[in-house]
């Protein structure tokens, strides 16, 4: 799981370089080329199955700062982004209860703030490193506040597939995907997840594959010529 989530959030991120930070070109091929840099340096280092010992209100490993796929999916220059963006550098230290702190700041502010609503549902998932009632309800009013708007739908599904459910989060992946038109900035990053997401139950459903050897069986034997 922790090589899927790797690779959505590099396409997340480029996503959101291309539209909110505006790089083209050869600049964007350069922050491309660091971004993979630093996946390969994972891949030869991180230990992503390495189980967690979470304690309350501080998560065992950082979270998941989705900083890029929201200024891509809801704006950067929103009423409630810089109380999201204090409470993305808590998550980033594993702080979730002062990241919750932030953005229930801002929606006493901004009560109607749909960016906020659901970072509040994130920092909901963080903040007990699955999903919880809690959460549920959070997502669901953001989508009540906005039920045209794929956004809800994408970060519940990726909620739902850090949480496990990887069945849920396809089918979310999947309406954000059909509440977006073609050519929207975003759309790339929603079937990117998608894609990941269906590869990932395939290899599960088909399960290991067998030793070398072991799969076909050896050929009956051949009566003698008379």
């Amino acid at each position: 799981m922790g090589w899927l989530w790797l690779f959505l959030l590099l396409a997340a991120t480029a996503a959101g370089l291309w539209v909110a930070g505006r790089l083209r070109g050869a600049a964007l091929q350069v922050t491309l080329a660091a971004l993979m840099l630093g996946a390969a340096g994972y891949a030869l280092q991180g230990e992503p199955d390495l189980p967690g010992a979470p304690r309350e209100g501080v998560l065992s490993r950082p979270a998941l700062p989705l900083t890029e796929a929201r200024q891509a999916m809801l704006g950067r220059f929103t009423a409630g982004e810089r109380y999201l963006l204090i409470a993305d550098s808590f998550a980033r230290r594993g702080n979730t209860t002062e990241e919750l702190g932030a953005i229930r700041a801002g929606l006493k502010a901004y009560p109607d703030n749909l960016a906020l609503k659901i970072g509040l549902a994130n920092a909901l998932v963080d903040h007990a490193q699955m999903m919880t009632p809690a959460a549920e309800l959070a997502f669901e009013r953001a989508r009540q506040a906005a039920p045209k708007h794929p956004a809800p739908l994408f970060f519940e599904g990726l909620a739902r597939a850090r949480s496990g459910d990887l069945e849920r989060g396809l089918q979310l992946f999947r309406s954000a995907l059909t509440l977006t038109p073609e050519g929207t900035s975003y759309r790339p990053m929603i079937e990117q997840g998608v894609t990941l997401v269906s590869n990932t139950l395939a290899e599960q459903q088909a399960g290991p594959s067998p030793p070398a050897g072991q799969g076909t069986p050896p050929p009956a034997p051949q009566d003698p010529l008379p």
